[in-house]
Order: C-alpha cells, then structure tokens, then sequence
C-alpha cells in the first residue's frame, strides 16, 4: 500500500496522526491475519511550504525538511505507529520525475508554457472519476488564473520553471522543480509496480492530488492502483485548535496530555470513512475506556504455561466486522462486550471462562495496536511482604485484614488488584 505521506514544513498536526493511525491499524490487522504489507509512504522534503519557511528563517530548505521530518518520526514512534517498509523522499527522485515529464511530452500528451510543463487534460480519459465529477463540471467551478499560459483552467503543472530564490533541478525545458502531483506517481510506480494493492491518504487529497496521479498514470496507460482509501477528516467542535480553549495545538500537544493509545482508540471508534471529532472531551471518554482494557490485562496477564487460545467465535466476528470497510466502530464494542463479560465471569468464580474472554481481548487488542505496554513496577521488601500477608489473609479467609493490608497499602500510593494468581499492584 501507498499511503500519501508528510510535506515537512512543521510539526504534525492532529490531522496527521489520524491518518497515519488509520493505515497503520489496516497494516497491522492484515499482518495478523498472516499477510505481508508492503507499506511505502513518502516524504516531500521540497515544496512551496518548505521553501517559504527557509526563506522567511534565513534557513536552507534542506535545512527545514530535515527538522520538521525528524519531529514527524518523532511523533509518530510516540503514537505507536509502525515505520514504514519503503520511506522515499522527493529529492531522491528528481531524474524519474524529469523522465515521466518527458515522456508526456514526447507523446503530445503535456505541453511547454512560459512558466513550466502542464498535463493537457483534454487528452486523458475520464479525468474526475475519481472526484465522481466530470470534468465539464469541474472546468465550470475552476479558477482562471490572471496572466496564466495554461491552456485550461483544469490543467495542472508537472514541471514548474524557476523562480529566484528557489531550489532547482536541470531537465530538458530548463531548470526547476515537479509539480507536487508527479512524485507519488513516480514513487508508487517505482517501489510497487503498476497494479498495486491499495492507495490511501484523506479525503482531501481526492481532489486535485489524488486525481492528478492518476491522470498521469492513465495518460501514460499504466494502471496505478486497484483500490484507493480515504479517510473522514478531524474535527474541534466547531472550534478552533487553541490552548487557551483549552483544546489540544497539535499532535505533540496531544501526546504530551495522554496517553498515545487513548487517541488510536478514539480513532478505532471512529469509522474511518466518518469525520472525528477530537477536544479534551472525547480524548478523555477515550481514556477511560482505556483504563478498563488495562484492568482486564492486569486481572489476567499472559501466562505460557496456561496459554489461551481465545474464544473462536468471538475473533471470527472480529475478523468479519475488520474485512467489512474496517467496521472498527462495531469493533470496539465487540472488545469492550468481551471485557464486561470476562470480569462477570472472573467475579462469579469462572476463572477459566473469563482467561479464555480475556485472551480473546488480548490478541485483539494486539492485532489494533492496544495493548498495553509492560510494566517495570519496582515494589520495594515492605510493601512485597504486606502483599505476601493480604494473599495469605484471603487465602483463609480472613477478609479483615486482607482489607485492611488493602488500606495499608491504598496510603502508600499503590492501587491493588486482585487476580487469579493472587494480587497484583502497580502505582
């Protein structure tokens, strides 16, 4: 799969980490299921955004790319999301980007303009397929700019001349840079071939971006991919994203408030096709949800000697809402029957019916990314022999003063459960 990556021009925004939360899920659901992905997402390390910011900070674009990339990979290994397989970046591809252009012109199917090369869109079939518009009716709503050599308004540029104070790259029609529609064409054709599986992004590169590769691609006769994949974009309540509203700034600012699986849940509880919304309201309903998955785990932490196989009907109906449009929504009240199920049963005195539930809610939330990270509890020698002394009261029965270790301990700072395998503590 291709999935439309970051232009690094500044730090991700709360946007970002949906979509990249949105395809790293879909990557590790099929990778449970036991298939390869070969996931590539691209980096456009030079673009009008960039070279703004250097210009404005007294900086090199390169400059800028390189901090703004570092913060995004930053930001994503804190969200949890696996690294791409294939991370090409625009700069790397300048020659197959110069040679795509020129192989639209030599067919009649691109043409030279005072200010750079244009795709001629009166030469590509069904050009708005994709935007389910044809193109009259997107020529209709176009802008026509002042003083433009295109054309038609429709046109787009896959290669623009320079202008000063620009990076450039030589090419036939004279130095400057692609058009940002060319390089995941060249990109997905290069490291997938034609025909690949899935092209995702969100729904807002459907049109121009996500039309434009494919207007390439078909003018050139190369099919690009089987299926694309958008995503609903992020909402604020009607809000802007402001610190003083007490809303989050950005992904960073998000991270730094929660705990990074509280924002994959709420996405996971979001259809991926729906819009989202995001304020401290549904990140906070999020985190309690959350909470009580990482209850039902410590209640019932892996054990190889008594090794679950999890309850076969259960992950059945997993896999079927997964493979229907990836129903996460409906997902996650399938996880979250299991874990009010698992503890009736574990409270009724059903130990085996509830660690079978409860491994059925850890190889799910395994397969989503939710599981919850190890913990280094370092329990110093009192508290291990209060804790010693509690199981042995409730082991003959002696609630009294089990409950009164439970105290004991509660004024210590610790939070206490009790498990099969006797009690378990944590900060």
């Amino acid at each position: 799969m291709y999935v439309c990556g970051p232009t690094v021009y500044d730090v991700p925004h709360i946007g970002h980490g949906r979509s990249v939360l949105v395809f790293d899920i879909l990557r590790r659901y099929l990778e449970w299921c036991g298939l390869g992905v070969d996931h590539v997402a691209n980096v456009t390390d030079v673009d009008d955004k960039i070279i703004q910011r250097a210009n404005a900070e007294g900086r090199s674009e390169s400059d800028v790319a390189e901090q703004y990339e570092a913060a995004w990979w930053e930001a994503m290994d804190r969200l949890g999301a696996l690294r791409p397989t294939s991370i090409p970046h625009a700069t790397q591809y300048m020659e197959r980007m110069v040679a795509l252009v020129a192989e639209l012109m030599e067919r009649g199917l691109a043409y030279e303009a005072p200010d750079g090369v244009y795709l001629d869109l009166t030469k590509v079939a069904g050009y708005g397929l994709l935007a389910h518009q044809p193109l009259d009716s997107l020529r209709a709503g176009a802008r026509v700019e002042i003083d433009s050599a295109k054309r038609s308004p429709m046109d787009f540029a896959v290669w623009k001349k320079a202008k000063p104070g620009e990076p450039t790259w030589p090419s036939p029609w004279g130095p400057g840079r692609p058009g940002w529609h060319t390089e995941c064409v060249v990109m997905s054709l290069d490291l997938l071939g034609e025909d690949f599986d899935l092209h995702g992004g969100g729904l807002d590169l459907i049109f121009p971006h996500h039309e434009n590769e494919r207007a390439q691609a078909t003018a050139l006769g190369k099919q690009l991919t089987r299926h694309w994949m958008h995503h609903g974009l992020v909402e604020t309540g009607g809000e802007k994203m402001s610190k003083s509203l007490g809303n989050f700034t950005s992904l960073v600012d998000l991270l730094d408030r929660t705990d990074p699986r509280a924002y994959r849940l709420a996405v996971l509880q979001s259809h991926y096709r729906s819009p989202m919304e995001v304020t401290p309201a549904t990140i906070g309903q999020a985190e309690a949800s959350l909470q009580r998955l990482d209850s039902l785990a410590r209640r019932f932490p892996p054990n190889p000697a008594t090794d679950q196989q999890g309850d076969q009907a259960s992950l059945t109906r997993f896999r079927e809402l997964m493979d229907d449009d990836l129903n996460t929504t409906a997902v996650t009240g399938l996880l979250f029957d299991l874990v009010r199920n698992a503890n009736a049963l574990a409270d009724k005195g059903d130990p085996e019916g509830a660690g079978k539930l409860a491994a059925t809610v850890a190889q799910i939330t395994e397969a989503l990314g939710l599981q919850p990270a190890e913990e280094d509890v370092q329990i110093d020698p009192e508290t291990a022999d209060l804790m010693e002394q509690r199981d042995q009261a409730r082991r003959v029965g002696d609630f009294a003063k089990a409950d009164a270790i439970r105290m004991q301990l509660e004024a210590m700072g610790w939070t206490l459960e009790d498990g099969p395998e006797g009690t378990k503590i944590r900060r």
